[in-house]
């Protein structure tokens, strides 16, 4: 086939991690094992926070959410490279690798909000603590949810459908294992200025925003933390805000880290291999900060295995 040949629907190869078949199979154990850990944890935050009245709290309800985000987020790329890996096909069709690039974009941009919205809970717990459960009502923490889903959903919509405006070649073979926007639009055999813009527009104003609102949220905390004399009651702060900030460090590092790799190497293989960072390690480890290094967490969790035993 002429990989000249605009005409037709193109046909899109994930080239993945590495073409050697001798670690395929070493990869496709790691990456499931990674996958069922990632659901199995976050499944587990979500049944324990839904199961414990106690958790029933604005801080708990967003967290939630960003369990569920994170389930969706992993399962926009890994299933799909397993398949590719156990099947011995590398083929993602045309409409398939602009699915995934839209509702990879619309997961990543709902943790990002999700996370704004929880810093803005951090804020109003520490500094406004008397006024906390008149401002972060049941209502208000609904409209903020229906708000990220909604900035999301929409957010998504600009960089995915400026995809159906290029022409590629016939067949595209793709160094990555999901179809990331930045390397579909550099295989692209027409001009993608317009896409571009539009990239560096969507990625600007949903980075900048949330990660402004997160950085304010934290000033005033940190600027509260200060004034707090005993430190009994500065740990008691940390307790309150401390994973969601391990967490927020853990998100914007990894991202911040491959967006830097790709400024400074242009060896495609060293993104992939960040890329695994934000796409599936970070949502592992996010059940694990919150298990870890929250107390009301931990002891909702052993409660849920104490009565799963129990039953059995």
């Amino acid at each position: 086939m002429d990989p000249r040949n605009h005409s037709g629907i193109p046909v899109f190869l994930l080239l993945g991690l590495s073409e050697k078949p001798g670690i395929q199979s070493i990869l496709f154990r790691l990456f499931l094992s990674l996958y069922l850990v990632t659901v199995f944890e976050n499944l587990l935050i979500i049944v324990a926070i839904s199961s414990d009245s106690h958790l029933h709290t604005p801080m708990y309800f967003f967290l939630s959410n960003l369990s569920f985000s994170d389930i969706c987020f992993t399962s926009t790329t890994i299933p799909k490279m397993l398949l590719n890996i156990q099947t011995q096909r590398k083929v993602i069709t045309y409409a398939g690798c602009i699915t995934q690039m839209y509702f990879f974009t619309v997961f990543g941009l709902l943790d990002n909000l999700l996370l704004t919205a929880m810093a803005y809970d951090c804020f109003v717990a520490v500094c406004h603590p008397l006024y906390y459960t008149v401002i972060m009502n049941p209502q208000l923490c609904a409209q903020l949810l229906i708000l990220t889903w909604l900035i999301s959903v929409l957010g998504g919509l600009p960089e995915s459908l400026n995809m159906l405006r290029l022409s590629f070649c016939a067949v595209i073979e793709i160094p990555h294992y999901f179809c990331e926007l930045p390397k579909v639009l550099h295989l692209a055999c027409s001009d993608t200025f317009i896409n571009n813009v539009v990239l560096y527009i969507v990625t600007g104003v949903m980075g900048f925003f949330p990660l402004t609102g997160i950085l304010f949220s934290y000033s005033r905390i940190v600027s509260s933390v200060l004034k707090i004399s005993t430190v009994g009651g500065k740990c008691k702060v940390f307790s309150t805000c401390g994973s969601h900030l391990s967490v927020v460090s853990l998100f914007y590092g990894t991202c911040l880290g491959v967006y830097l790799s790709s400024m400074w190497t242009h060896a495609s293989q060293t993104g992939v291999i960040i890329s695994v960072l934000y796409t599936v390690v970070t949502p592992m480890m996010n059940p694990f900060i919150y298990s870890l290094r929250n107390r009301d967490m931990k002891r909702a969790l052993r409660k849920l295995l104490c009565s799963v035993l129990s039953s059995q």
